[in-house]
């Protein structure tokens, strides 16, 4: 997973796996998806789309680029908090640190406290456990409350996040061949896939894509375009969609595959469920 221990994707994965997981923290998703190279027995857990920040568009091109398929998704609330070393008060608080991103979306809250300085780090949990061992006083973190167990933090604010119906989507991640040997039949309640195109530089062929969707009961979730690096004003669109019946989804598939360049599917699996944090 991307992120220490205490990260909102180590949240989500004991969501999704159950809390006894045994989780690999890196601090990139690079990293990651090195890792899941190295040892094909592992799993990944990676953020793909935001409520407030919209999709990471730079994790599709990895998930591509790796071979890497889609096998699950699950959506977790993000509650953020203020997480301060024990014994210490709001107002003692001269310093925040945490992701760019989660400072973002609590811009509100500090709004509030003008003479704060926000300081943006490379993880949320890595945040909180650098303050938890270096015992600093007067500095604080937008962190998780599982971060604040985790590292022996005091929760000085929770839910602070400007925007309550925050949530972040996540897919899991197996080696394709891990998945290419499992039977279909076992790959209970296969409702959604995820894929990547692009089509030639022809009106309408847009169109007539979603239309053969459409006619087989796709229905799309997500569309992004995302530029092909070298080649300007060329771009692969990558979708989400659901469909009812796998036959008929993969009816959907062959129809349009004449119509792109190329056509690729990035994971098959069952729509995920929603966690409160």
């Amino acid at each position: 997973m991307q992120g220490f221990r205490g990260s909102y994707h180590e949240i989500a994965a004991r969501r999704y796996f159950g809390a006894e997981v045994d989780v690999v923290p890196c601090l990139t998703f690079d990293e990651m998806f090195k890792m899941m190279e190295m040892d094909r027995s592992l799993s990944g857990i990676v953020a793909i789309e935001n409520t407030v920040s919209g999709s990471i568009l730079p994790n599709y091109t990895l998930i591509k680029d790796s071979g890497i398929f889609v096998s699950g998704e699950c959506k977790l609330r993000i509650s953020m908090n203020l997480l301060a070393f024990p014994g210490q008060v709001i107002d003692d608080i001269l310093e925040v640190r945490s992701h760019p991103l989660a400072l973002l979306q609590c811009k509100d809250f500090f709004s509030n406290f003008p003479s704060v300085r926000l300081i943006d780090s490379a993880d949320t949990a890595l945040s909180a456990k650098e303050i938890s061992e270096t015992g600093l006083l007067g500095s604080g973190v937008v962190a998780s409350k599982f971060a604040a167990e985790l590292y022996g933090l005091e929760v000085l604010a929770e839910g602070i996040e400007s925007n309550k119906r925050n949530f972040t989507r996540f897919l899991i991640l197996e080696p394709k061949d891990n998945i290419s040997k499992m039977d279909l039949s076992a790959r209970v309640g296969l409702n959604k896939a995820s894929i990547v195109f692009k089509l030639p530089h022809r009106k309408g062929t847009l169109v007539e894509l979603l239309s053969a969707f459409s006619k087989n009961g796709c229905s799309l979730t997500t569309i992004q375009s995302n530029p092909i690096i070298g080649h300007e004003w060329e771009y692969l669109f990558y979708a989400d969609m659901l469909f009812n019946d796998y036959k008929q989804y993969m009816k959907a598939i062959e129809q349009a595959s004449p119509l792109c360049t190329e056509l690729g599917i990035i994971g098959e699996y069952a729509e995920g469920k929603v966690f409160l944090d």
